[in-house]
């Protein structure tokens, strides 16, 4: 099946450099070669292969090639000084798309060396939108089951889907986890991805977690952003300006393969939305430039809304997340009439949409397949 930002790429590409970056499975080494495939003279090279490396060290490509493609490049000792190199200096006619493991957004971010010499794009599992937009049947269903990523979301029988999965979280914990910063404490990660999977759309307390685990906060703290910077889970964080400072700054935690998720349909449709909206704010970010943010809402006296969209800081749209009510909730209502701020209520399970006290209730599944990606 084919990847809706596959342009996107190509486009930015007779720009600048592009760096692919997402988690691990996701399809990116997939999507470069396909995007090879557009183009006579590419090259692909792995830096994990023997042989590829050697031809990188030496630079030893045609001068012809119109497409360079460098796959888990980032292991490589000084890479952003070498790519800055071979970039500074390649033909006019040559691209360069750069492409591997969650780490190279991370070791991205420390240092200027590329500044001004790339796109980003970060491709992600996918979703209700993409789909729609790729003209294929939208099995929703599918997305609360199996997750968007394209092995388990794409596999004829549940089983192989499950299979995968049983591999890919050993993966993550036994080579990307643990070897992210040497972490060699297996169980307290392990316990820690454990309960998380079982808390979702609930602010996380390092504290408590801490507690459950028997482990320091701050270590807590710690292997939280390393499963977050390796794309495994994302952060909803707390949003106040403009509204009534919030008495929270934990964030809620949500998963990026919602097949991971331990709970209900309603659970499992909440991370689901968290995801289409987090897509969705990328696109906005990442291929048209503007400013925006995913956060949620909550007030001192606990009112809280699952998610708002944020615009140069400035919230542009409240979104609340149910499995089958179709009354406009509470804190969603008083968020909408107090700050004059557009509110709409998914719901999972609706027969009729409709405006109630000047909240849409949609239903989910429309209302995913029509954002961006």
């Amino acid at each position: 099946m084919r990847r809706l930002q596959e342009q996107y790429i190509i486009n930015d590409l007779k720009k600048k450099m592009v760096f692919l970056t997402g988690p691990r499975q996701v399809g990116k080494t997939w999507l470069a070669r396909q995007i090879a495939k557009s183009f006579p003279e590419s090259l692909y090279l792995n830096y994990d292969s023997s042989e590829d490396r050697k031809i990188i060290k030496n630079e030893a490509w045609l001068d012809k090639t119109q497409l360079l493609i460098l796959d888990e490049l980032h292991k490589m000792k000084g890479w952003k000084n070498y790519l800055k190199g071979v970039y500074d200096t390649k033909p006019e006619h040559m691209m360069i798309l750069v492409t591997g493991s969650d780490r190279l957004e991370v070791l991205r971010q420390s240092g200027d060396s590329l500044a001004g010499r790339f796109f980003r794009h970060r491709l992600l599992p996918f979703s209700p939108a993409e789909l729609f937009h790729l003209n294929e049947r939208v099995e929703f269903d599918k997305f609360l089951d199996c997750g968007g990523f394209p092995e388990p979301f794409l596999a004829k029988d549940r089983i192989d889907a499950d299979r995968w999965r049983m591999q890919y979280i050993d993966g993550l914990i036994r080579t990307d986890i643990l070897d992210f910063e040497k972490i060699h404490d297996f169980k307290s990660m392990q316990m820690i991805l454990d309960l998380l999977r079982s808390r979702i759309g609930s602010p996380v307390s390092y504290t408590s977690i801490a507690q459950d685990v028997q482990i320091a906060p701050n270590t807590v703290k710690k292997y939280i952003q390393i499963l977050e910077s390796l794309y495994i889970i994302f952060k909803v964080t707390p949003f106040s300006k403009n509204i009534a400072r919030s008495i929270l700054k934990e964030p809620k935690i949500y998963f990026f393969d919602t097949g991971l998720v331990q709970g209900d349909e309603g659970v499992k449709f909440e991370n689901l939305v968290a995801l289409c909206l987090l897509k969705h704010v990328y696109a906005k970010v990442d291929y048209q430039g503007q400013p925006y943010a995913l956060h949620y809402v909550r007030t001192k006296d606990g009112a809280e809304v699952d998610f708002c969209l944020v615009k140069d800081n400035s919230p542009e749209l409240l979104i609340e997340a149910k499995r089958s009510d179709s009354n406009p909730g509470r804190a969603l209502m008083n968020f909408h009439h107090r700050y004059g701020i557009p509110g709409i209520q998914l719901v999972l399970h609706l027969k009729q949409e409709k405006k109630e006290k000047g909240i849409e209730i949609r239903r989910g599944g429309t209302y995913l397949s029509s954002l961006l990606m």
